[in-house]
């Protein structure tokens, strides 16, 4: 007889950790989407993270081992096995990060005595600095989505025009709803990481590529007799109708690399050019943090990058003693 799988608190169908260590990563993944409003795609990877790390301790100290007794050398062993399983110094600071904080969860709720996790170093990462399209580059993509390159190019120059031009994320995009328009405020309700809701500026090129794709949009709908809330459809109205946000990265490479960037641009380039961009122009740092929606200014300071000669022109336009 076949085994039926039980979906998860995560909606997925992977298989848990089995004993104590396996309910607790459970009720953890249950705090993270029920009390700090966790998006899908942070509790999935916080699901495979720590079940991957509990089977580990499994196999090191037993089926039977109590959170109390994984020490901090056991953790190191672990992000060892990692590295010989070929995983870069990234993924092993990702898989950290999700122990740490499963850790602090325990040490909070009374399973265990401190987060020994917080022991560990996190791995030394090469900083790199996000490479992006020059704005004359990106206006002229955004300004040439035909029928050549674009299976809908109504709704394929929305989507340039709202990572782009708005900053959003590939999630927050393709999380838009028709409502989420306020077109008599001229702003775009956005729903971030955590739930955390912000509105950006719904500029003029934007809006005008709203609406040529809106009555298209309807256009298509009443012509299968659908209706959906959600802003980007798929092309041929799918499910829910819901662009996914595979497809949007799918587009935007496919777009991207036919007018000439590179192969490595996707969805998140976009956003590191909003950002850099109006940096180059002279915008203020907190602004933009605002914009982009990040808790911290140390993330926005590292989505953005300046030539020193850019640098220099915006000094000299606004410090009072540079004229």
């Amino acid at each position: 007889m076949s085994t039926v799988k039980i979906k998860n608190v995560t909606g997925s169908t992977a298989t848990p950790a089995p004993g104590l260590l396996g309910s607790l990563v459970a009720q953890y993944l249950g705090v993270l989407r029920n009390e700090r409003g966790a998006s899908v795609h942070t509790l999935r990877a916080y699901e495979r993270e720590l079940n991957s790390f509990a089977r580990a301790i499994h196999t090191q100290l037993g089926n039977d081992v109590r959170p109390d007794a994984i020490g901090h050398t056991a953790i190191r062993a672990y992000l060892g096995e990692l590295y010989q399983r070929g995983l870069s110094k990234a993924s092993a600071a990702r898989a950290l990060a999700a122990i740490r904080s499963w850790f602090r969860w325990l040490a909070r709720s009374g399973h265990v005595q401190q987060n020994v996790a917080s022991l560990v170093a996190t791995p030394r990462l090469p900083k790199h600095l996000p490479r992006v399209p020059s704005i004359e580059q990106l206006n002229r993509v955004v300004d040439s989505i035909t029928d050549s390159d674009a299976s809908w190019p109504a709704r394929d120059t929305v989507i340039f025009e709202l990572l782009y031009g708005c900053g959003m994320r590939n999630a927050e995009l393709t999380d838009l709803d028709l409502a989420d328009i306020h077109w008599a405020n001229d702003v775009i309700l956005v729903r971030g990481k955590g739930q955390k809701q912000r509105y950006v500026p719904l500029g003029d090129a934007a809006a005008q590529a709203l609406r040529a794709y809106l009555t298209e949009r309807e256009a298509r709908l009443n012509a299968q007799r659908k209706s959906s809330g959600a802003l980007l459809l798929n092309l041929h109205l799918r499910g829910t109708g819901r662009l996914s946000t595979r497809s949007v990265a799918r587009i935007v490479k496919r777009i991207a690399v036919e007018r000439g960037l590179p192969s490595d641009v996707h969805p998140h380039t976009l956003r590191h050019a909003f950002g850099t961009h109006l940096l180059a122009e002279g915008a203020d740092l907190r602004a933009i943090q605002e914009l982009l929606g990040h808790e911290r200014l140390s993330t926005t300071q590292r989505y953005t990058q300046l030539t020193t000669a850019q640098l220099t022109v915006v000094y000299d336009r606004t410090h009072p003693r540079a004229r």
